[in-house]
Order: structure tokens, then C-alpha cells, then sequence
């Protein structure tokens, strides 16, 4: 999974976590939203403040699964934050933000789909003419090679309408298609008119 959308899973997780003990507490001991809210915290954050109040047998039980899920997602949360910093994958999120600015901002522009022998030889001639351009590359090893070239990109089908519109269709002077596949070059056309 990606890790940033492990993050996003282990936070929406742990939120719910804290509001599911907040709930638990106020119905299973009676306490008041804050109270119950204050003890939810401290218990998953292990602090290891004492009880607000004094907890019934229920309550006990609950502050022990409590503990044991809220530590587990912690964990998960805090190694999916070092994994993301770590293997780079932080950089690559905003360097990707970076390059969808500049590609919101291309006008007059040629969009190369494909980015097979045909598709590096005619992004090799954009960039020596200087002519605006941005590929449209589907294969994960494609698009890694498409960065080390230092061209625009955008990783997605050429065949769907939302990636072209990515790639700014609209404001697009032409578009060069070099897929793999006669039938694909030909729909990649026909969806490109189309819109």
C-alpha cells in the first residue's frame, strides 16, 4: 500500500479510535464528554496518569482493549510516518505537487502518449527545439525513466478522459500518440476530439 495512504488509514483509525473511547467511557462509566475524552487520551497515549475517576469492572475492561488497539495503531501510524520520510516517499509526493503546478500552467503545449521508442524520440526533438511538451505514460518503469529524463509526466492510461484533461487537453496545441497499440492510438484520438 502506499504510505501515504497508510497514514491517512492509521489517522482516520486512531481518530476513530479516541472517539469510540470517548463514547465508551461516557456510556460505560457516566462521565461527562471531557472527562471522558481526557481519559481516552491519556490512555492511549500511555502517559500513565492515573484514572479520573474510579473505574468500574466493565471499565477496566475497556481501558485494557483500549490500550491494546490505541498502542497497535500508534505504532503503525509512527512507523508509517518514518517509512514515508525514509524510503524518499515524501520527496516524491511534493515533487509531484511541484510538477502538477507546472503542468496546470502549460499552454500551446503537445502532449507525446506513450513513451516507448517513439515516444522518448520525439520528447528527445521537444526538448532540443525548446517546444512545450508532457508525456503520457502508463508503465511504472516508463515513467521512472521519464524522471530521470527530467520531462513532464503524468503516470496514467492516455485512453481515459481525467488523465488527458490532466495533462491539459484543453489548452494543448496538438497531441502525438505511440502506444503500443494500433486500437489504443486510435481510441486515444478518437477520446482526445471527443473532448
Amino acid at each position: 500500500m502506499n504510505p501515504l495512504k497508510k497514514i491517512i488509514y492509521s489517522t482516520l483509525t486512531l481518530a476513530a479510535l479516541v472517539g469510540g473511547g470517548t463514547l465508551g467511557y461516557t456510556f460505560i462509566e457516566d462521565w461527562n464528554f471531557f472527562d471522558s475524552l481526557y481519559m481516552t487520551v491519556i490512555t492511549l497515549s500511555t502517559v500513565g496518569y492515573s484514572e479520573i475517576h474510579n473505574l468500574s469492572h466493565k471499565g477496566e475492561v475497556f481501558t485494557i482493549l483500549l490500550i491494546i488497539m490505541g498502542v497497535g495503531t500508534i505504532a503503525y501510524t509512527i512507523s508509517s510516518l518514518i517509512q514515508l520520510m525514509v524510503e524518499g516517499h515524501l520527496h516524491q509526493i511534493l515533487g509531484r505537487k511541484k510538477v502538477q503546478k507546472k503542468i496546470s500552467r502549460l499552454h500551446g503545449h503537445y502532449i507525446v502518449c506513450g513513451y516507448g521508442r517513439i515516444g522518448r524520440r520525439i520528447s528527445r526533438e521537444f526538448a532540443a527545439k525548446p517546444i512545450p511538451f508532457i508525456v503520457v505514460e502508463n508503465d511504472p518503469k516508463r515513467c521512472q525513466r521519464l524522471e530521470e529524463d527530467g520531462y513532464l509526466f503524468i503516470e496514467g492510461d492516455a485512453t481515459q478522459d481525467e488523465v488527458l484533461e490532466q495533462a491539459g487537453i484543453g489548452q494543448a496545441k496538438g497531441l502525438i500518440t505511440g502506444v503500443t497499440s494500433d486500437s489504443a492510438n486510435v481510441f486515444i484520438i478518437l477520446t482526445a476530439r471527443g473532448i
